[in-house]
This record gives C-alpha cells, structure tokens and sequence, in this order.
C-alpha cells in the first residue's frame, strides 16, 4: 500500500490541534489533491513541495498524490503544514520512513531551505500534549522548540536534511553524502545563537551541516540572581530617574504589589509618562508558568527568529491614541489575531493620553478587565486569549492640560472640560482601583533633588508583598489581592465593622458602587501587605478610599 504519514499542527489563537497527515500515490494522471479544508495560502503549498522535492534532488512521482489533512472538518491555513505534507508524500514513494509519530513544523522554500514559522512554542507544547514526543523544525526555531522541556526537538536548515535522518533504503544512495538533522534537547541553553551562525548559503544547505556555538545544559528551573530572585530578561528605565512625586510613586509600587489598575491625571510635564514607563521595571519577574504563557504570545506575534529564550521581564504595551479598536484588543478578517491587551497578559498595558482614544476601543477593555481573558469572533471560528494585564492610564485634566491648581491658565470651557473627562465611561473608571492627582514640582528642589529609589529596591518590597499574598490566598487558586472576589473578602478574610465603616457609609449614599467597595477592599489589603501587617484596619481603609476617589470631581 502506499501510504504515507507525518504529523503537523495547526494554530486557533493559542490553542493547537494535532494534524494528521495522510498520502497516498495512485495509479493515475498526475496530479496533488490536497484535502481536509486547506484555506488559499496552504494550497499555494502544493507547488512550493514540489519545487523544494525537484531541487532537492528526490522528485515527488509523476503519478497522482492525494494528501488529506486530519481532521478533515477543521479548517487549516498558512505554511506550517509544508514539511510535513512533502515527507507524508515522500513516505508514500518509500523514500523515507519512521515519520508516523513525528512532528515536523516548517515552511519550505523553492530551493527546500526550511523556513522559520510562527507559533513554534504553543505548537509544540500542543504536540507534547498529545503524545508526541519528537518534533522537527527549522535551525531559526530550535531554540524556541526547546523551551518545551521533555520534547525531542531535532532542527535543519534544508529538507535534505531531514530526509538523510529519515531515509530507507530506496532513498540512502542518494543522501548518502548529505549529513542529517542536529539533534537538540529540551535542555539546551537559553542563550541566542548569531545569525550568521544558524543561516546557511542557499546552494551549499543541503551540503553542509549548521554549526552552533557550544551551549551548556541548563536544569528545568531558572537560575536565581545573587539576591535569590529570578533575574529579569533585559533592563528597563530606572524609578530612580523620576525625582519627588513621592505620592504617584507610592501609587505606583502599590499599584504594582497588588495587580491594580492606576490612572495618572495631572498637568503635562507633571511626569505621568515616566513614571507609566517604569511600572514593568518594579513587577517581579515572571515565574516558569507565567513566562511560558508570555512567551506563547510573543511566538505567535513576533519575529519567529527573535523568540530564543523565555521571557522574564513582564511585557509593557504602549499603543498610540490613534489605535484602532482591532489593534488594541486583536481583530483580522478569519482568525482574529491577538492585539495589545494579549500582547501585555502579564504585564503592562499602558493608554497615554487616554481620552483621545476612540471610546469604543476603550469601552472594550471593560471584558478583559473583569475576566482576564478576551473572546474573538469572527465568520471562520471564534477563539480566546489570555488577557491578564495592568492597566495604566495617563491623562490630562482638559483638552489644554492646565485646569490644576486654581485653574487661572486653563482656556479650556466648563463644557469643554467636561467632555474631555467623560471620553473616559463610568462603567471603565468604576474598574480601575488607583486614581491619582500627579502634580508638578513647585519648587527646583523638588524637581532637581536627589533620586528617589530604584526601581529594585522598590521591586524587592513588591516581591515581598506578593509572597505574603500569594501565601494567604494560595488555598483558594489566587495569588494577588486584585483576584479575591467579594464573596471571599466579605467571608473568610471579612474585616471588623468598625475598620469597614468609612466605605459601608460610602455605599450607603451610592458615592461608590458595589464593584468599587470590592476595589477598595482589595487595595486596603495590599496596603496592609506593603506595610507588613497582618489584616488592614481603619487606616488602611480610609487610605485606599481616597486613592480611589483622589481624581473624581464632583
């Protein structure tokens, strides 16, 4: 019988499917049917494998090829399938063998150089999941397969490679001279190798083996910094920089110690923006799970050749105003592609000048807010992203920025400053926990004066804060104060009448909603945390109501 087989996977948002891919070479005209709802772009794959098989120099027979894609009923698209399809075939011919339980994950190029692909981590972690266990990809994407840790990832720079590693008998005479695949482990170093070390010249791929740099084994776990913490991927800007403002500041480290959302309202110059810009630089780093989950993301959004390592550093997004609504929360005409809440899922979203941003886009960060995730639909299927992120919004108080203080220099109408502000829904302000007044320095001193802390030491009493929280709430599945639902802060962590009495009063003449009493409730507890105390009291309290209600005018 001859049949062919290889494995593939396909991409729904973050999610993978198993593609079984079956070949079969009958007696007939030739021809290549390609079945199981391929879309345009992986048709356009029946000419590329048979270019890349001639040049290659293992012609695909001149007879008719059917190859079906398993599951027939899910729709496929892009390149991803190349590999697989041409060893599926090639498997059909008895060229090559062993290819059933194999993964191959690779575009091919006219010439059989193997292309990199988006989506290689989730797309073996998918694999993995399934029951695979060994996956083949191009050199550029090596690095990224083997952040899976337990998958056999074996990498090539041409499909005469791959075919050298998999060669029968009826095909060994003609590879005998070409060296196969290079064999990497799920524990190679996270280390980036050159480009001029992983791309070889076009007419000497399928000659020559892929040299790599020597690399060292690394454990599943991440090294720790000489402090015991996980080190960051790269630097940021330095809190240091930012002089005075010691109440923004405050906001901000409590904002970062409990996963709170924080709007900036002040004057321009007043130093929103910068201090908006250092909020990822005092998030702990991320641990194994959450660095997966980011670095999942920049694999299916980025550059395949630049994802070599898991992302420590929590990502920081900063669209400009002139977003649209598709680019912020993800959008495309089949399969929606993530947008800018996806690519800040644990990390920073940060909105400047938030009110010039069209209402409905900002509307449409209400969902993720509240769940933590994002649903997409579309004609060609729905899918769902993680959207776990910090929302940071700067703004200034009117359309000139200078109504603060006593106002004299705004030119700015009643009705003007109104409309302004109220670009900005209840329904979206009602969500954010931290809304603070940033002034301008009124003095040299205070705008010149010496640095304020660094952005470490102030991420060491985030992480701090964090531990104690992740140790209270580790039995109910939570990890930061700004998960906790009301059902839990008004049960077994519910605080004494007399400490609850300011925001009970508050609730009673609705100046605050019931979602905002959760908010309060929550930011008291961190305060608590940062302050090391065992539960908040009356102080802790009334703290985290005027810091909720410090930029609301009457």
């Amino acid at each position: 019988m001859s049949m062919g087989r290889a494995r593939g996977v396909v991409l729904f948002g973050m999610d993978g499917h198993l593609i079984e891919v079956e070949a079969d070479i009958g007696r007939a005209l030739p021809a290549f049917i390609l079945l199981g709802l391929p879309d345009a772009s992986l048709r356009e794959s029946q000419d590329r494998i048979r270019s890349a098989a001639k040049n290659t120099g293992i012609d695909l027979p001149a007879r008719r090829l059917t190859v079906n894609l398993l599951p027939a009923s899910l729709p496929k698209s892009g390149s991803v399938l190349d590999l697989a399809i041409l060893m599926s075939a090639w498997a059909a011919d008895g060229k090559v063998r062993g290819t059933a339980e194999v993964v191959f994950l690779a575009e091919l190029g006219l010439d059989g150089r193997l292309r990199p692909v988006r989506g290689v981590l989730p797309s073996v972690a998918a694999a993995q999941a399934a029951g695979a266990q060994t996956v083949v990809v191009a050199v550029e994407n090596a690095q990224e397969a083997a952040l899976v840790p337990g998958m056999e990832v074996l990498a090539a720079s041409h499909v005469g490679q791959v075919a050298t590693s998999f060669a029968s008998a009826a095909l060994e005479p003609l590879v005998r001279e070409s060296p196969g695949v290079e064999r990497w482990s799920a524990h190679r170093s996270e280390e980036s190798v050159s480009a001029t070390e992983r791309t070889d010249q076009p007419d000497s791929a399928q000659h020559r083996p892929v040299q790599h740099r020597p690399v060292q084994q690394r454990t599943g776990a991440p090294s720790l910094g000489s402090d015991g913490e996980l080190p960051l991927s790269e630097p940021g800007p330095d809190l240091a920089e930012v002089r005075g403002q010691e109440e923004a500041r405050f906001a901000l480290e409590l904002a970062a110690a409990g996963g709170h959302h924080l709007l900036l309202i002040g004057a321009p110059g007043a130093g929103k923006t910068m201090l908006a810009e250092r909020m990822s630089g005092i998030l702990p780093p991320l641990d194994d799970q959450a660095a997966m989950e980011a670095t999942a993301i920049e694999s299916i959004s980025a550059d395949p050749r630049t994802v070599t390592r898991l992302r420590r550093t929590p990502p920081f997004q900063a669209p400009h105003h002139s977003a649209s609504m598709a680019a912020i929360v993800g959008g495309g005409s089949r399969i929606a592609r993530p947008g800018a809440v996806t690519r800040a899922h644990q990390g920073v979203l940060f909105l400047d000048e938030a009110p010039e941003f069209p209402r409905h886009a900002l509307d449409a960060l209400r969902q993720p807010l509240e769940t933590g995730r994002i649903s997409l639909h579309r004609s060609a299927g729905s899918v769902t992203y993680p959207a776990r992120f910090q929302l940071v919004l700067a703004a200034n108080p009117c359309p000139c920025g200078l109504n603060v203080g006593s106002g004299t220099r705004c030119r700015c109408s009643v009705a003007q400053r109104r409309n302004y502000m109220a670009r900005l829904s209840g329904p979206l302000l009602d969500r954010i926990d931290l809304q603070i007044q940033v002034d301008r320095p009124r003095s040299a001193a205070a705008a010149l004066g010496p640095p304020g802390e660094s952005s470490a030491e102030v991420r060491a009493r985030v992480l701090a804060a964090r531990t104690r929280q992740a140790q209270r709430l580790q039995k109910w599945g939570l990890r930061t104060n700004s998960q906790a639902p009301l059902q839990l802060l008004t049960g077994e962590l519910k605080l004494p009448a007399g400490a609850t009495r300011d925001i009970d009063a508050a609730l009673d003449r609705a100046s605050i909603s019931l979602r905002g009493y959760l908010r309060v409730l929550r930011l008291a507890w961190t305060i608590a945390d940062l302050m090391d105390e065992d539960r908040p009291g009356v102080d802790e309290v009334d703290a985290a109501l005027q810091l909720r209600q410090r930029s609301q005018t009457p």
